[in-house]
């Protein structure tokens, strides 16, 4: 019967980060309205959502500098991010696989690293996120959405991907006294 009543306990709660992550897609997607679907796009996998924004949107080739429109989307992300308080970010740069070496890059996952802390760096920054809420990550080439040997497929892979996850102290702290 304690079994029972625990694991009646964690389905609860999991059923709340579930609605959760429900409630943060549909806000954002709302908030994020007007940008093209090539430019960014909003999905819920693995019970985190992901916000995908296209380098199109952010960055000229080659550089971490956020564009003024990647900068628009950043501002209207930040406005949820602050009303949800709950919810973890990590930010993770993604490039295609066609090498790049300048002065201030040595490699790709360089440069995905970069732009994920420029990313970063704007939300505590500009929007005083709380820093210990974000999570700044490089995945390189080494993470493809779709296939680096054609023009779409590398365009699809040069992206820079918010995802958002409802913290799991509650599921911890349930897990740790039963």
């Amino acid at each position: 019967a304690e079994r029972e009543k625990a694991l009646n306990e964690l389905r609860q709660v999991i059923a709340r980060q579930d609605s959760i992550t429900k409630r943060l897609n549909d806000v954002l997607r709302n908030a994020l309205l007007g940008f093209n679907s090539d430019e960014l796009s909003v999905e819920i996998k693995n019970g985190k959502v992901y916000v995908s924004m296209s380098d199109k949107l952010l960055f000229k080739s080659g550089s971490a500098a956020v564009e003024a429109k990647g900068k628009e989307a950043i501002k209207l992300l930040s406005g949820v991010l602050e009303k949800n308080l709950d919810i973890d970010i990590l930010i993770e740069g993604h490039t295609d696989n066609v090498p790049i070496k300048t002065a201030v890059y040595r490699d790709n996952w360089d440069l995905s690293v970069a732009r994920a802390t420029t990313i970063v760096r704007i939300l505590t920054d500009d929007y005083k996120i709380t820093p210990t809420r974000l999570t700044a990550s490089g995945k390189g080439e080494f993470m493809p959405r779709a296939t680096n040997e054609t023009t779409e497929g590398r365009s699809s892979n040069r992206r820079t991907e918010i995802i958002l996850s409802p913290k799991l102290d509650e599921i911890m702290n349930l897990l740790k006294t039963n």
